[in-house]
């Protein structure tokens, strides 16, 4: 171990349990938007907005009416479209957004912005990559359009660690202590890792905030010529619809919100959420897993194929897995392949597969496959995205700093009892805030849009990364929502889960329905 190697996943990307929606994996070039090679830009009018569309907020005029160039990218259209680096100095720098859509079959009733969540995740790669997601109804009427968050990706990305630096965090096989030792040896690598996203990052650290980027999608809201803002957001995509409802209540039109965060939540409470989410979900896994013994790894009640679990978990410390490739698996890719199938219970089987290949052929394989998959590496070492440096970038923002040795101890202690599968890998989640370049620049608060256009949340009562009771929080909070629930395994659920989601969903963007609250499919 050396203290270059930067550890702790849940700070820096090596175990990130990602509010992200469990989607395909990123497009090839040939669909990527103009962000990443093609020459589209956006041009910019002086003019006010369409008499259709409303007024630009004050300041803001020279951003509204905007004409984006759109230019073919495969089967897609991509343009940028531009924004101000700093919404208090809008006459400031201008940076762009990476914007990409599908167009509609048929006569296209309007947009539909979709965000995957994260913060980190590409809108682009999803639209580009994931068009099985959406069904043909709402590809039929809508044109679905991605966007690249401010700081992600094609939009004036947050960098801090370079593909090797990746490679090598990722390799690190420590155990998490809840000691003196072992909590220097985390801050000082915090310490490095925050210095280079300084270093690289500058311009955009202080300005990747959840409230920034929805202001974004009010200026691609216009830019696309829609009065009102149609949204389909997974996970943390939630929060930033949420957000945007609340800061523009008149521009609120059909706001769907799969997987919901709490906004109100502090980053402790989110972290022992998902604790408690994933061991819920891993039980789920083991009993199903037990139930087809041919196929299982383990055997015994699911107490014991836990605990035979975590043997597995504690022998990959004390010596990583061989594969058939020049690398083998540390315990920080063993715990990210391992939760990857917890976001799409149809990849269960994959799991087990990978579980027995290890315990009866010390063949890390597909474990390994399922961490790079997670990660977004490629066979050839290349890394696409940002997600892990755009994840704590965001959220750093989003969380204030301040957690306390003695409280990141008593945390370690309450995540190992919510999940002794996971918990530890959870731990000291404070470090990466307190020792961030810039200050946060938003608090946790409840969500407010009273006079927002009805809102759709859908939550997923075995959802691990976002727990059900968030999605029902959310709806307390906001007047207008409706909640739709999903008796199921796995993280969200339009897209992935079964015909009543797509269909109050799907009717609800056509034909303006509203599903009844409390509906349960």
């Amino acid at each position: 171990m050396t203290k270059t190697r930067v550890k702790l996943a849940a700070l820096i990307g090596s175990v990130t349990l990602a509010l992200t929606a469990c989607v395909p994996g990123s497009s090839n070039g040939s669909s990527s938007a103009s962000g990443s090679g093609a020459s589209a830009t956006a041009t910019t009018t002086t003019q006010a907005a369409a008499s259709s569309l409303p007024a630009a907020p004050a300041g803001l005029e020279d951003y509204y009416g905007q004409q984006p160039e759109w230019e073919k990218c495969g089967n897609l259209e991509c343009a940028n479209v531009e924004v101000p680096l700093d919404y208090k100095n809008p006459a400031g720098e201008r940076i762009s957004i990476a914007v990409n859509r599908l167009k509609a079959t048929d006569t296209a009733q309007g947009s539909i912005i979709i965000n995957p969540g994260g913060p980190g995740a590409s809108g682009v790669d999803l639209v580009a990559s994931g068009s099985a997601m959406f069904s043909e109804t709402l590809k039929k009427n809508f044109n679905v359009v991605g966007f690249d968050p401010r700081g992600i990706s094609r939009s004036e990305a947050v960098e801090c660690l370079t593909d090797a630096e990746r490679d090598e965090a990722a390799t690190d096989n420590t155990e998490p202590e809840n000691t003196t030792a072992y909590m220097d040896f985390v801050e000082d690598s915090v310490k490095e890792y925050t210095a280079k996203c300084a270093e690289k990052s500058s311009k955009i650290l202080g300005f990747v905030d959840t409230a920034s980027s929805a202001r974004d999608l009010d200026i691609l809201r216009d830019a696309l010529g829609d009065s009102k803002l149609n949204y389909l957001g997974y996970s943390y995509g939630t929060k930033l619809g949420a957000t945007y409802a609340g800061l523009f209540q008149e521009n609120t039109g059909k706001l769907v919100l799969d997987g919901a965060m709490d906004p109100s939540l502090n980053e402790s409470e989110i972290t022992i959420g998902q604790a408690k989410g994933f061991e819920n979900a891993i039980t789920a896994y083991l009993e199903d897993c037990l139930s087809d013994a041919a196929s299982c790894p383990f055997e015994g009640s699911v107490d014991d194929a836990r605990e035979q679990l975590i043997s597995v978990i504690d022998s990959v410390i004390e010596q990583p897995i061989p594969t058939n490739m020049d690398r083998e698996v540390s315990v920080t890719q063993f715990v990210n392949g391992f939760i990857t199938p917890f976001y799409e219970d149809s990849l269960w089987p994959l799991l087990s597969l990978a579980l027995t290949d290890i315990i009866n052929d010390d063949n890390g394989d597909n474990i390994l496959a399922l961490a790079d998959a997670s990660a977004g590496r490629e066979d050839n070492g290349t890394y696409n995205g940002n997600q892990e440096d755009a994840f704590n970038a965001v959220n750093c923002l989003d969380y204030p700093r301040g957690a306390t040795r003695a409280q990141m101890s008593a945390e370690y202690d309450e995540l190992v009892e919510a999940s002794p599968v996971l918990g530890r890998f959870l731990a000291f989640g404070g470090f990466m805030c307190n020792n961030w370049p810039v200050e946060a620049t938003n608090t946790p608060a409840p969500a407010s849009a009273d006079n927002a256009a009805p809102i759709v949340i859908i939550g997923t009562t075995g959802d691990p990364a976002t727990p059900y009771e968030w999605s029902k929080s959310l709806n307390e909070q906001l007047k207008t929502s409706v909640l739709v629930t999903y008796e199921g395994e796995g993280h969200t659920a339009y897209g992935r889960s079964n015909p009543c989601i797509t269909d109050a969903v799907d009717t609800y963007f056509v034909e303006g329905t509203v599903p009844q609250d409390g509906l349960t499919c």
